[in-house]
């Protein structure tokens, strides 16, 4: 907020970014003015301005004449699109995963097919295009396999989840925790599974944090009036290990599913360690157990599903073209 459909705020922020001179910053910018999902923006100018790709973010694109031409215009430069798969009719109102669970607890449903029908037209759009196509935060063991075909078709498509889905499912809403109120909703076991195999067999590119920090005031409502969305940028390493331990996958393989394989999406020379390149580290201790506890994370949004987990793998520095610009006290 706003959304960067400008030159001019694409800019500034990433002027201000430097300034801070914490991390690097590579945005992404609005695919149509305002994200309305009406007028194409300027991707050109933005992409003169440091955008490394453009996304309608949370918001809905309902007009697929528009999603056309979007992709079209993408196709003609090289551009990359990152949408999610969510028909926003289908999965209008809804909370949780339609299912067991949600029937038990009451709770409006989003059933798999919001996902599975916008990841259909996204395809089939994709395809008549030519387009270079990211899929951002798959949820369900349908959309892996869509993606899986369509990856052995030749379709220049890539995907991510988010990293709480490749542990948690729909029962671990418990008695309606509102810290498991996230977008896309946590799925079934056989879902959750799904996503596990999927990344372990390279149909999905990427892990992500999924970072939504939200106000403790709006999450701490009753589940169906809470707002979806969790912190996840600080716990994204122990539970990238997590996963690892548990599916069987080397240390160095899983590393790469956040660092060399985001990096290569972006399109930009990072996430390796070899002579010469830029000292942008990450140091972390493999054997350090911590408990999570929310009031000790450091972003503004201190809501988990994993508070009070014990897990395993802590960041002691960080590094920013051999800066330390984090230490752990």
């Amino acid at each position: 907020d706003p959304p960067l459909d400008e030159p001019g705020l694409v800019e500034m922020l990433k002027f201000s970014a430097q300034n801070l001179n914490q991390a690097h910053v590579y945005p992404v910018g609005a695919l149509t003015v305002g994200l309305k999902g009406a007028q194409l923006t300027e991707m050109a100018e933005l992409r003169d301005a440091g955008c490394v790709a453009f996304s309608q973010a949370e918001a809905p694109l309902t007009d697929n004449q528009v999603l056309r031409q979007a992709l079209d215009y993408a196709a003609t430069f090289g551009f990359a699109v990152w949408l999610r798969a969510q028909d926003p009719a289908l999965s209008c109102h809804g909370v949780a995963h339609e299912g067991e669970v949600a029937t038990r607890l009451g709770l409006p449903g989003i059933p798999v097919a919001a996902e599975t029908v916008a990841l259909s037209t996204i395809l089939i759009i994709a395809r008549a295009t030519g387009a270079r196509i990211h899929i951002a935060r798959l949820s369900s063991a349908e959309g892996v396999a869509m993606v899986r075909e369509a990856k052995a078709q030749g379709l220049a498509i890539t995907c991510d989840i988010g990293i709480h889905h490749a542990h948690l499912s729909e029962m671990d809403i418990g008695y309606f925790d509102p810290n498991c109120h996230l977008s896309p909703p946590l799925r079934s076991q056989r879902d959750r599974d799904a996503l596990r195999a999927g990344l372990a067999d390279g149909t999905i590119d990427a892990l992500c944090s999924d970072h939504t920090p939200v106000d403790e005031d709006v999450k701490q409502l009753p589940f169906a009036e809470s707002e979806a969305g969790a912190t996840g940028v600080e716990l994204l390493l122990p539970l990238t290990l997590k996963w690892a331990a548990e599916s069987g996958i080397a240390l160095g393989a899983a590393l790469e599913r956040i660092t060399a394989r985001p990096a290569a999406l972006l399109g930009i020379d990072a996430g390796h360690l070899t002579p010469g390149a830029a000292a942008d580290i990450c140091i972390f201790d493999p054997a350090c157990d911590w408990r999570i506890e929310s009031a000790a994370l450091k972003s503004q949004g201190k809501n988990t599903p994993f508070s009070g987990f014990e897990l395993r793998g802590r960041v002691t520095h960080t590094l920013v073209a051999g800066a330390v610009v984090y230490e752990k006290k």
